[in-house]
């Protein structure tokens, strides 16, 4: 009994001191880079050695937690709903997929060398200051999307629970219709969220026998309910068939959109991929990402349509859905079938919304908040905001102007994406100072407001022409009185962030920030793995050298 009083006691005086802001106060990390008097934490700073646990296995098992979910299983639906067939939303699949690993290649290798996260890589190409508005874009999108692949999971929870208890779907509703959810949908939510939050709070860099375990257990389930759904329809059904529902030009924009929709749904992940590179123990692991993603994306797309033309035989209906698709299965043996279903996505979800939205966006929010928030605080920061506060039963249900918005959120991530990459491999060759980038008055400053005015302009270049065509996706009323702007916005991410690229790496060219530019790496005094690409050298004959290169130019 005492020692319950000495931590009940314990509990309620830091709950007192919680209640003033000093509370929040995290204690300041001896070995940061960050100027003397400023906050920073170890979730900010390079990542330590003994966090450096993942390999190339981990990065396979990473993008089967990310691109295995009830989203990748639908992407074809969305591709032949427009009036193509299989065939062009395979192609749309690959090409689209391959097309973004161009970006995670490129910026995933900042993290994988310079073992710094995708906020503090931003610096480098924005600036102090104007890299904020990058982190706070991409930690937007993140919420969005993780609410509504938290919504997503509750869906998964009901077929779990009423495969146990089917007196679960008759639960009468006792809330008002205005709030837009049931009383069994919030049970669901609620029942998901808590058995997820515990997961969350996971470091990543112990996170990767989670991924290992979604990819075994989707996989498996994935390949289980083709194989029932081929028995029950007698063969693959005649999706296979279906004539072109739409022909000339039209066509050709159609296919020309779905490419650039598959590619733009991978856009957060392509900025912020130093999130989760940072832990690999080599860089190697990162050229993989070519392979896995396509790959990925192909096999659980091509799972989703002969599951859909097999329903079409068996319930009348093509059923895009897997979740819908096991609402069907009744019986003993049909509701095991759906517990199953139900359990593999609800770990495909938990597994997407760790490796692409919580800890993305909890690791903006300790960029920006680093005297009170570490990546724990922003995990649970993140998952409360998106889950409760944002109302994803709203999201789900609301216009399909909302959803357009929230895709057409890519056109500000691909120049973001762009920059990052160019400055890296382009105007930088490769050449970082680490500890600079920690610093408010560092190299990295460029001028008095902080901010890199060549990224500046190459952003507006990039975004500003799709623009028109984003908000007539909104209010397809004003679709008319922009003409053909809106075919540009069919293609807004190969435009985004080819335009960026290409600009910023010219103005750069033209317009050096000399102060920038230097000789080799560096990394400042942490010890790095002598596997490393880069060399370390030390920061004075970095400084050396760099003067003398400002000379030789001038």
């Amino acid at each position: 009994m005492s020692s319950l009083r000495a931590r009940a006691a314990a509990i309620k005086a830091d709950l007192r001191t919680k209640a003033k802001p000093s509370g929040w106060v995290l204690p300041q990390q001896p070995s940061s880079f960050a100027d003397e008097g400023t906050w920073t934490n170890i979730d900010c700073d390079v990542t330590p050695l003994d966090r450096r646990t993942w390999t190339a296995w981990t990065m396979f098992g990473y993008w089967f937690s990310d691109a295995l979910n009830a989203q990748s299983w639908m992407a074809p639906a969305s591709i032949i709903a427009l009036g193509l067939t299989w065939r062009e939303a395979v192609v749309c699949i690959i090409f689209g997929s391959l097309v973004c690993t161009v970006p995670l290649v490129l910026n995933g290798m900042i993290g994988a060398r310079l073992h710094i996260p995708f906020p503090i890589a931003m610096r480098a190409s924005f600036g102090w200051y104007f890299s904020r508005f990058a982190i706070v874009t991409r930690a937007i999108t993140a919420l969005f999307w993780h609410a509504i692949q938290t919504y997503t999971g509750s869906t998964a929870m009901t077929q779990m629970i009423r495969a146990i208890w089917p007196s679960y779907l008759d639960i009468p509703n006792t809330i008002p219709e205005s709030i837009g959810i049931t009383t069994q949908t919030m049970i669901s939510h609620l029942v998901f969220w808590t058995i997820q939050f515990p997961i969350l709070l996971i470091p990543p860099h112990k996170l990767k026998w989670f991924f290992v375990a979604k990819c075994v257990l989707v996989l498996t389930c994935s390949v289980a309910v083709v194989i029932t759904m081929t028995s029950k329809a007698g063969g693959t059904g005649a999706i296979w068939d279906l004539p072109y529902g739409v022909e000339g030009s039209a066509r050709s924009w159609l296919i020309l959109s779905s490419l650039s929709s598959i590619t733009g749904g991978w856009a957060t992940m392509a900025t912020n991929i130093p999130d989760f590179t940072r832990y690999l123990k080599t860089d190697k692991g990162v050229y993989w990402q070519v392979a896995f993603l396509p790959g990925i994306q192909l096999v659980l797309g091509i799972f989703g349509i002969i599951c859909c033309s097999c329903a079409k035989v068996v319930y009348g209906e093509y059923i895009w859905d897997p979740l819908v698709l096991a609402a069907q299965w009744d019986g003993p043996a049909g509701r095991c079938g759906a517990f199953f279903v139900g359990l593999t996505w609800v770990v495909a979800q938990i597994g997407t919304n760790l490796s692409a939205n919580v800890i993305s966006a909890a690791n903006d929010i300790t960029s920006l908040f680093p005297k009170y928030i570490n990546i724990k605080r922003g995990v649970i920061l993140s998952t409360i905001t998106a889950a409760w506060i944002m109302q994803p039963w709203k999201i789900i249900h609301s216009a399909a102007s909302l959803l357009a918005f929230m895709a057409g959120l890519g056109i500000f991530l691909a120049p973001i994406a762009a920059i990052l990459g160019a400055d890296y491999w382009v105007v930088h060759k490769q050449r970082l100072d680490v500890p600079s980038l920690y610093k408010s008055h560092g190299r990295y400053r460029y001028n008095k407001y902080g901010t890199n005015w060549r990224a500046a302009i190459a952003f507006l270049v990039s975004v500003v022409p799709s623009l028109p065509g984003m908000a007539a996706t909104v209010n397809p009323d004003i679709a008319p009185s922009i003409g053909d702007a809106n075919k540009l916005y069919f293609m807004f991410y190969f435009w985004g962030y080819t335009s960026a690229f290409v600009i910023y790496s010219a103005l750069c060219y033209f317009f050096p920030a000399q102060e920038t530019m230097i000789a080799a790496t560096v990394f400042g005094e942490l010890d790095i793995d002598s596997s490393d690409s880069v060399a370390k050298v030390d920061s004075e004959d970095v400084e050396k050298k760099a003067v003398e290169v400002e000379q030789s130019a001038l």
